[in-house]
């Protein structure tokens, strides 16, 4: 049994498509229309088979889960580096480049050297060792 994909309702899906292709290497299929359902989607391929997907429709709500008022549901999703080293590289990238950093570098209670990033759209992001 493996997680197949994870998905996102997102509000720019060309901006968050570009977010994770230049920063956690993805690679995206051909947009999918349904002009029926006013919806489009992305899938989005990791190295390691893993896939998310991101979806708009203009109908989708905003939500009220963010990094300071956590509610119940999916909270992030994290990508592996392989590296400490590599954590803080695309954490300092991320910064760089306008991404709020909203934990910085560290090894977690639970033994995870990590850093937390919000993505364009303030979706919580680890990025682990």
């Amino acid at each position: 049994m493996k997680i197949e994909h994870v998905a996102f309702w997102v509000k720019d899906l060309e901006k968050m498509r570009s977010f994770y292709e230049k920063y956690f290497g993805a690679i995206s299929n051909e947009k999918y229309r349904n002009p029926v359902k006013n919806f489009e989607s992305y899938f989005l391929s990791f190295e390691n088979g893993s896939r998310l997907e991101i979806m708009t429709r203009p109908d989708i709500q905003e939500g009220n889960n963010s990094f300071e008022a956590q509610k119940f549901g999916i909270i992030h999703l994290a990508f592996s580096t392989g590296s400490k080293e590599k954590v803080d590289e695309l954490t300092e990238i991320l910064r760089n480049d306008g991404y709020k950093v909203a934990g910085e570098p560290r090894t977690s209670g639970d033994g995870y050297y990590e850093s937390v990033i919000l993505d364009p759209e303030n979706n919580i992001i680890e990025i682990i060792k």
